[in-house]
């Protein structure tokens, strides 16, 4: 959302547009991701140790993003990181507002390859302007773990 009103004000957006403009689109900033280790959402409260347990033995990931209150809503579960990662791309196609005219953010959790390889995949899908990978912060990698895997782009809601 920074970098997209960096990008609005250095296009000649007054300070009163641009702020108008982030209202209007902060609920449409849609964040998706997915992670490769259940035991940092358990540990986080997120699940209880027997699901965390069960979900790993089974190869589950989840998909999941951050509602309009900010709150982590689990989406669906896929077997295997290759399915979470078309999963993410799967919820981009659903939601996306005109793509073409998007840079496409990806933070990873020192998951550079999964990173690129969904990049990778958003390219061949989307006709989009371009693709930023960055790693996440310590902080969120904290929560989510190494391996989190995150897609961020303006869609028709959150």
């Amino acid at each position: 959302m920074v970098y997209t009103a960096a990008l609005k004000k250095a296009e000649g957006l007054k300070i009163d547009e641009l702020y108008e403009w982030l209202l209007e689109q902060r609920f449409h900033l849609c964040h998706w991701f997915t992670v490769d280790d259940l035991e940092h959402l358990r540990r986080g409260g997120r699940m209880t140790l027997m699901t965390a347990a069960i979900g790993t033995a089974l190869n589950i990931k989840p998909v999941l993003h951050v509602d309009d209150e900010g709150r982590l809503i689990p989406v669906s579960k896929v077997r295997g990181r290759l399915k979470s990662l078309h999963a993410l791309v799967a919820h981009m196609e659903e939601t996306c507002i005109k793509p073409e005219e998007q840079i496409i953010f990806i933070g990873h959790g020192d998951s550079l390859k999964d990173a690129e390889i969904l990049a990778d995949m958003v390219r061949e899908k989307f006709a989009v302007k371009d693709v930023i990978i960055n790693s996440i912060s310590p902080i969120i990698g904290t929560h989510s773990g190494p391996g989190t895997i995150a897609l961020f782009f303006f869609g028709t809601k959150k």
